[in-house]
């Protein structure tokens, strides 16, 4: 019998699973493969054994499935199944969305349970991550034309795995044994002529020794264009839309809408030239080149926005839609068996990615300017009030002069680029004690170094420095007040005219930015060893002999993340963010067993059970337990019942462990403005008069959204915790699996999940901090303490962010997955494959006893979504046509609706369905060579108004055509 490695790709002779299903097996393979009895390993199990007899469910992807999808990133792919809708790829990975140093990354989210909270695999092993302090994978790193199937597994899989996996499992199965040449091309553009995508892999593979070694060699490429939101005419102005506050419900009427679209949306009293208030009523009465501002049409209680005018438009702010993004991969594999007894195989891979991205430029509020300022306009100087900036300030020494607010476009717009290089090897062994009993033994490395590039910083002393601009008493012309100090600490300073755009001199601005590199790497070393087998004749129940598996585990795990000197130090516009080092290592033992009690005899066709264990040891947080029981039961061969329930734990990573106190500016809406008292729980109101009555506060006249003085731009502290300690969660599962003998090729799976986590780790962003401070059952929380307030005001000054181990999620939900395979003598072959989910819930709970926040219905949590492949093909001609929906979502949360009936009109409660189709037709020219082409978002669907990615992206419809190659 040949050997078969450890999570093995080579399907052909196994059962039908869901790797059938998207591939569109015939029922014969099943059939075969149950005559014959071979076994093989699967997906979440060490243990050998027919794939119908493993009870957890696995929906797998096929090879041909993402071919036929046209996308050339396997993340963007993956996306689209019901399972992965929250994760983090496309146009969440560029522009304004992302965060330091995380343009172009792709994480997987599995059940919206956070990325942290999926464990990607590849073969079985673990990745390295690609971010620091995390063990999410970037599934850049991963080749798409070198994967033979995707398999996404719940329940379980940290009994099998290890941490990370509480949500499941996303195994990446690699093509195995290549033999020969393969080479592949393909260029996409969308309609609107960008969005380009350049595309190549070519892989060479040559068995040796007849047969009894392989070795193969892969290198893909990847261009996609960066796209940008002024790059689509419906987000930009005047067509883009925006909700805001309902200019004719002010004050409040029950029976009319709170909130309406308005187009043409602006910053109220900011401008790119400068908006000036003359007489410090926080109201612009100038633009910065010396004409009367025009406020537009002031949306009043809405945050500081108004249509048309002088102001700032909105749109054009985020950046870019998506980032641009290069891949280079390099993946080398092969193995020489000597015997039965010993294969050596290995493994290298090295990626290096390059990720770019435009964000958002600076902007400044109320820069103090004094009447010296030889750029400021005469007509500016000349509405000066004597005595006002004196008055605003209560400082009698105060100079006359007046604020400038200003969005500094023309200062550039800040830029980012991440370049990564990813580095990958696994040496292994594996091999026959007996029949009855097998090896294998592995060493995985993986390392991934990343440099950051942030172009245009802005450095905030040589800013203040530049802005205020005097006139040299010698000759007249503009220079920096600092240059008449004997002390001057910048000799160099050039000055800067923040009255109008575009009008400063090159040097002034490369005074004031400064470009920075930062830097990180994270390393990654997995021992493990196992052995695996069955009990033989030794010990053969009815169903046949018990099959396990034993083995241990060590792997270390380390981060470091070096800032620039510039951003360490709090030089820049976005405040200091600190280095960072971390690393914690693990020791484990685990094992797992299968019972086949029954097999083949009246009333049960099969009847089995299993369980595994793993006990880890953390240098950090100590030991845990993970361990999983389950079951199948097939009364007949047609039918087959399979549970199963599962204890899994998640270790505190390394960010959120050691990461250090670092400053961020982050926009809050203070949750006891008025404008937010109903929006949500029922405690709110209670808690907020709790506390602002202590400062002398009326709760219900506070309105920081109303009060020009007041600034929603926050600067706080977030960081790690060492105190934290692992999250447990409980999952099961309960399916059913149907393969009706008189249906030939059909197959359907259902299986319905449950997986709640307790002790979980949840690190609030500022926003969120200040809201769940307040809808706690009472503001003895953990989160109160960590909002700032001014004594005076009540006015949010501040936050501390750190993660503790006090929330707790709940979701579930039912997959189906369908597939029927009709072939006909002259018609073709005919193939249908669905998989669908139901969520049935999706919780979320900030501190024990708190209000549950129902996420269900919210972006990327709809309530029913599936994706639907048909495909035909006849001869060398095959046409495939797929469809991405999911259900209507909520444009508010529960608690806005809840709290404010009226809060717009009814038909805009719900954001549009997502409907993606996409078409791809493929022809063989002999039997080497194959052209193909698609079109993807067929009928060109565009994103819901108010937003710009959602539930479809801005790109549009896009068009492909490629060829494939193979000797």
């Amino acid at each position: 019998m040949r050997t078969i490695t450890a999570f093995a790709a080579l399907m052909a002779t196994a059962a039908w699973t869901a790797q059938a299903l998207a591939q569109q097996a015939g029922e014969q393979a099943d059939v075969a493969a149950e005559e014959v009895g071979e076994t093989i390993v699967i997906t979440g199990t060490r243990i050998s054994r027919p794939e119908l007899d493993f009870a957890n469910p696995v929906t797998t992807l096929s090879s041909e499935a993402i071919a036929q999808s046209g996308k050339t990133n396997i993340a963007d792919f993956l996306a689209q199944s019901p399972a992965l809708l929250g994760s983090q790829t496309g146009s969440l990975t560029g522009g304004s969305e992302t965060e330091f140093g995380e343009a172009g990354l792709n994480l997987l989210d599995l059940r919206n349970l956070g990325t942290d909270r999926t464990l990607v695999l590849v073969d079985g092993r673990r990745h390295v991550s690609a971010l620091a302090g995390s063990a999410a994978v970037d599934i850049n790193t991963i080749p798409t034309d070198l994967i033979e199937a995707v398999d996404v597994l719940t329940g379980g899989a940290s009994a099998i795995y290890g941490a990370d996996g509480v949500s499941g499992v996303v195994n990446f199965r690699l093509k195995r044994d290549f033999e020969g040449i393969t080479a592949r091309g393909q260029i996409g553009i969308s309609q609107r002529g960008d969005g380009g995508n350049r595309y190549g892999a070519i892989t060479a593979g040559k068995n040796f020794a007849e047969g009894r070694g392989n070795i193969a060699a892969a290198y893909e490429y990847n261009r996609d264009d960066r796209l940008n939101e002024l790059q689509r005419s419906r987000l930009t102005n005047p067509r883009a839309t925006w909700l805001f506050r309902n200019q004719d419900d002010i004050p409040d009427d029950p029976n009319i809408p709170d909130y309406v679209p308005y187009n043409d949306a602006r910053y109220a009293d900011s401008a790119r030239m400068g908006a000036v208030d003359v007489d410090f009523d926080f109201a612009a009465d100038f633009e910065g080149n010396g004409r009367v501002y025009d406020r537009g049409f002031v949306l009043e209680e809405s945050g500081g926005y108004t249509q048309g005018g002088s102001s700032t438009p909105i749109d054009g702010y985020q950046g870019d839609l998506f980032p641009g993004l290069e891949r280079h991969l390099v993946n080398v594999l092969g193995r020489y068996e000597f015997s039965e007894a010993f294969t050596l195989f290995a493994e290298g891979k090295y990626v290096r990615t390059k990720a770019w991205t435009q964000q958002q430029p600076t902007f400044d509020f109320y820069l103090f300017q004094t009447d010296e300022n030889p750029f400021m306009p005469q007509s500016i100087r000349d509405a000066i009030i004597p005595g006002a900036a004196a008055e605003a300030y209560e400082d009698s020494e105060m100079p006359d002069g007046v604020w400038v607010t200003r969005d500094n476009f023309d200062l550039g717009i800040n830029f980012e680029e991440n370049r990564r290089e990813t580095l990958r090897g696994v040496l292994g062994a594996s091999g026959k004690f007996s029949e009855h009993l097998k090896y294998e033994v592995s060493y995985v490395y993986g390392q991934t170094k990343t440099r950051t590039y942030s172009q245009g910083n802005r450095l905030e002393a040589e800013w203040q420095a530049a802005i205020d601009v005097v006139s040299d008493p010698e000759t007249g012309a503009p220079i920096c007040r600092t240059m008449l100090d004997p002390e001057n600490p910048f000799p160099n300073c050039v000055p800067f005219n923040i009255f109008g755009e575009y009008l400063s001199d090159p040097a002034a601005i490369g005074f004031v930015t400064a470009d920075s590199l930062s830097r990180a790497t994270v390393t990654q070393h997995v021992v493990s060893g196992s052995i695996s087998g069955d009990t033989g004749t030794f010990l053969e129940l009815p169903g046949g002999p018990v099959g396990f598996a034993v083995g241990a585990e060590y792997r270390k795990e380390k981060s470091t993340f070096d800032p620039d000197p510039i951003i360490r130090d709090g030089l820049t516009w976005y405040g200091a963010i600190q280095p960072s080092r971390g690393s914690f290592d693990v020791k484990e033992v685990f094992a797992e067993i299968n019972v086949p009690l029954l097999k083949d005899v009246p009333g049960a066709h099969l009847l089995s059970f299993g369980g595994a264990i793993r006990l880890s040891d953390y240098s950090t947080v100590g030991s845990t337990t993970t361990w999983k029981v389950d079951g199948v039961y097939a009364p007949v061969r047609d039918v087959s019942f399979r549970a199963t329930y599962s204890q899994a734990v998640r270790a505190p990573n390394i960010a959120e462990l050691f990461a250090p106190e670092s400053s961020s500016f982050n926009f809050i809406v203070d949750p006891c403005d008025t404008q937010e008292l109903n929006r949500g729980a029922s405690t709110r109101a209670a808690n907020c008069a709790a506390i602002l009555e202590p400062l002398g506060v009326d709760p219900e006249t506070f309105s920081p959204s109303s009060d020009p003085s007041s600034s929603l731009y926050t600067e706080g502290l977030s960081g790690g915790n060492p105190d934290l300690r692992e999250e447990t969660a409980k999952t099961w599962t309960a399916g059913v699996v149907l393969r009706p003998r008189f249906l030939p090729g059909f197959s359907l799976t259902a299986d319905w999940y449950d997986i709640k986590i307790k002790d979980a780790i949840n690190t609030p962003q500022a926003e969120e901090l200040a809201e769940v401070c307040v809808d706690q059952p009472t503001i003895d929380n953990p989160y109160c303490p960590a909002i700032t307030r001014d004594p005076a005001t009540g006015f949010i000054t501040g936050f501390t962010s750190r993660p503790d181990n006090v929330a707790q999620f709940r979701t579930a939900g039912l997959d189906v997955t369908l597939a029927y395979r009709i072939p006909t003598d002259t018609a073709g072959t005919f193939s249908l494959s669905l998989s669908g989910n139901y969520l049935d819930r999706l919780e979320f709970v900030a501190t024990p006893g708190a209000e549950i926040d129902v996420d269900r219905d919210e972006a990327y949590a709809p309530r029913y979504s599936a994706t639907l492949d048909l495909v035909w093909e006849k001869g060398p001609l095959t046409i495939a046509y797929g469809i991405s929906w999911f259900d209507k979502t909520r444009r508010f949360t529960i608690e806005d609706v809840r709290g404010d009936p009226d809060i717009v009109d009814p038909k805009y409660l719900w954001i549009k369905e997502k409907w993606e189709h996409e078409v791809q037709v493929s022809y063989d020219v002999g039997e080497r060579f194959r052209l193909y082409g698609g079109v993807n978002n067929l009928f060109d669907e565009k994103p819901a108004f108010n937003y710009t990615s959602y539930p479809v992206s801005a790109m549009g419809r896009y068009f492909y055509m490629g060829a494939t190659v193979s000797f």
